[in-house]
């Protein structure tokens, strides 16, 4: 597959986007989506306007005949399940429902971009449980959901990437300059989350650190905030989310666990596997996929960005 692109010399002022207004509690694999027609607006965050106007486009050689990037081309918009409801990875403004940012929605758009040349896409919310049926019965041609990669889920659908590495991480205080990340908790008070992997994982990191737990995240905030505890150890995009809502916390360092998320892609399409994971390529080697990070998970950061993870690195990708 050529791997030649060109580049976008300019892109509509107003960035394209539909969002489907809902999925039934068991539509899942029901493809008669109530999505609302392209519509201009949807604005997209300031600091993501030159990676948009810099993005790569596939040649139209990349675009195979009577393949599915083909197809795509043609129909003119990207299906996409992700959700409506996800602080800085995919979240709808409630005053303007065309407009929906995070760092999901916005590679979303930017694959839109390679395939179609704008950034147009239809959102479908799915429920964990319905992403691999709205791949299969192709009410959607891609999954940008967190997605992680697994064998299982492999054999079902295909996977791209992976493109992010969760897992968990830690939040302090916004003040709290002495810690900066897992390395730095022992001898200190952690709080982590009753039934989460954090119980067993912070005394296998650090085995001096005194672990408190409490029964949900909120409570886990509310902890932290209130000084009852040195540091909080979760899901790094959860941590993200509850510092987005709260100026009192940030995210320190980055994850000290491995959980890999992929792109999902339909069953049994190695060409658009292959496409989409050039795309992926061209986007770590070119700093849009670091830029679309900072602009978005890592707003509430350290000010450290990761490193891509490498393509086909985890089982199932």
């Amino acid at each position: 597959m050529s791997r030649t692109l060109r580049r976008r010399s300019t892109i509509a002022a107003s960035l394209a986007l539909v969002a489907s207004l809902a999925l039934g509690a068991c539509g899942g694999s029901d493809s008669g989506s109530s999505a609302v027609p392209p519509s201009a607006g949807g604005g997209g965050d300031d600091a993501l306007q030159e990676v948009y106007d810099n993005a790569p486009v596939a040649e139209a050689a990349a675009l195979l005949s009577d393949s599915t990037m083909a197809a795509i081309r043609e129909r003119g918009v990207l299906r996409v399940a992700a959700a409506l409801d996800a602080p800085l990875l995919s979240q709808q403004d409630p005053s303007n429902p065309d407009d929906i940012q995070g760092f999901d929605i916005d590679l979303a758009k930017m694959l839109a971009i390679y395939i179609i040349g704008e950034p147009n896409i239809e959102v479908v919310p799915p429920a964990s449980e319905t992403r691999e049926a709205l791949l299969t019965n192709g009410t959607v041609d891609v999954v940008f959901n967190t997605y992680t990669i697994t064998e299982e889920r492999a054999e079902q659908i295909s996977f791209a990437g992976p493109y992010f590495v969760s897992g968990l991480a830690v939040a302090v205080a916004a003040d709290n300059e002495d810690i900066a990340g897992i390395d730095d908790l022992g001898g200190r008070t952690v709080i982590v989350g009753a039934n989460t992997p954090a119980v067993t994982a912070v005394p296998e990191q650090q085995p001096t650190a005194e672990v408190v737990s409490f029964a949900t995240d909120p409570q886990c905030v509310q902890a932290l905030t209130q000084g009852r505890g040195d540091a909080y150890v979760q899901d790094y995009t959860l941590l993200a989310a509850d510092a987005e809502s709260n100026d009192g916390i940030k995210v320190v360092g980055q994850p000290f666990t491995e959980e890999a998320y992929g792109i999902g892609l339909p069953p049994n399409d190695p060409d658009f596997k292959d496409f989409v994971n050039d795309w992926l390529e061209q986007i770590y080697a070119d700093g849009s996929w670091a830029a679309v990070f900072d602009a978005t998970l890592g707003t509430v950061g350290d000010g450290s960005t990761p490193e891509p993870p490498a393509i086909g690195s985890v089982p199932g990708s």
